[in-house]
């Protein structure tokens, strides 16, 4: 048999391409090592259409949100388990300026679909610092991602349609008309390692700005949260009084063990939140596969047609990846093109680059 595609990677990205490679009616063969820490199964899952301190509309976000919320709805529909949780985010404002800084944005129409209301002051809380007021965020939300993996794996073993073991870049051999690898035949490879991509010797010219991210589940007794709060870290509920914290950002170490540096940073940053005393449960660690100007790496190879990536969304591919994949799938058929924002032909002068010092 030959396949249409093999996919290396089942983290996020792989196992939503997957998905709609499925749905287009391809044949795929997944090869993929179970990596407890890999960044998407440690990651919250979280949908959040407010980016940073400086309160900018997450890029692209009218496009992706959408495809996203039903992408989630109708596997959660599939496996008849709810791992999508829409749930509204309140964004606690952590200065006056944060307060002036957001009220001089706020008129602006573009709000509409995403901000139910700004409050200056909160009543005070015995739960929540929330003097200083925040914004309630509408259309958030998060996806249990573990949860979600979990099923796509056993649909896909059920189905014998995915490996489990690491690749071998020594055992892929290229075709005239597409790969081979192993006992395994087909017309194209697209490769979604995450981070590992760094490792790639076909895409390892992309450039690639890892970084590290620690996580925190803990409990805390008697706090029931109605929202997914956000004030330098997220709080996400979890039900039975266990929450999901968030994360740290570090560039300069990437070994992929916990820190107490890390977990001091993230239980100080929660206590300016919950005032209520709080237990840490797990500590997590993953690595991001962000990307330099933090925009996500889509396309074919540019000698090496038989070969594509999908990758480097960073700590946004829960809302990006449903309508990526879809672009991708499309692009590979010849239909549309890429937009140019994802479209890895933007760095094809760094693969140029790295075969003149070969």
């Amino acid at each position: 048999m030959i396949y249409d595609y093999l996919v290396v990677g089942h983290g996020l990205a792989g196992a939503i391409l997957t998905c709609f490679l499925e749905k287009n009616a391809k044949t795929v063969m997944v090869l993929d090592v179970n990596k407890p820490n890999a960044a998407s199964r440690v990651a919250a899952g979280l949908i959040n259409p407010v980016a940073g301190k400086r309160f900018a509309k997450s890029w692209q976000v009218d496009a992706f949100l959408p495809e996203a919320k039903q992408f989630y709805q109708a596997q959660s529909q599939v496996f008849n388990t709810p791992f999508f949780h829409q749930k509204p985010i309140l964004k606690l404002f952590s200065t006056p300026e944060e307060q002036n800084t957001w009220m001089g944005k706020s008129a602006e129409a573009i709000w509409d679909d995403y901000i139910e209301a700004t409050h200056l002051q909160l009543p005070p809380s015995e739960d929540v610092h929330q003097e200083l007021g925040g914004l309630l965020i509408k259309q958030g939300g998060y996806v249990e991602l573990r949860k979600f993996l979990q099923l796509r794996e056993e649909a896909l073993a059920q189905r014998q349609a995915i490996r489990r073991e690491a690749f071998d870049f020594s055992q892929l051999e290229l075709l005239p008309d597409g790969v081979k690898y192993q006992d395994v035949q087909a017309k194209k490879i697209i490769f979604c390692e995450g981070a590992g991509a760094v490792k790639n010797p076909y895409f390892n010219w992309l450039p690639f700005s890892l970084n590290k991210g620690e996580i925190l589940d803990i409990s805390v007794k008697g706090f029931d949260a109605p929202y997914i709060y956000n004030k330098a870290v997220y709080v996400v509920p979890l039900g039975e009084e266990n929450y999901r914290i968030g994360a740290t950002y570090n560039w300069r170490d990437l070994e992929e063990v916990t820190t107490p540096e890390g977990l001091e940073e993230l239980v100080h940053k929660t206590k300016d939140i919950i005032k209520k005393p709080l237990q840490v449960t797990t500590q997590y660690v993953g690595i991001r596969p962000a990307v330099r100007d933090r925009k996500p790496l889509v396309g074919i190879h540019p000698e090496l047609p038989q070969l594509a990536v999908f990758n480097g969304m960073g700590s946004k591919g829960v809302l990006m990846a449903p309508l990526l994949a879809q672009q991708l799938i499309t692009y590979l058929k010849g239909q549309e093109p890429l937009w140019k924002e994802v479209d890895i032909a933007r760095y094809f002068p760094l693969y140029l680059a790295s075969k003149s010092t070969i």
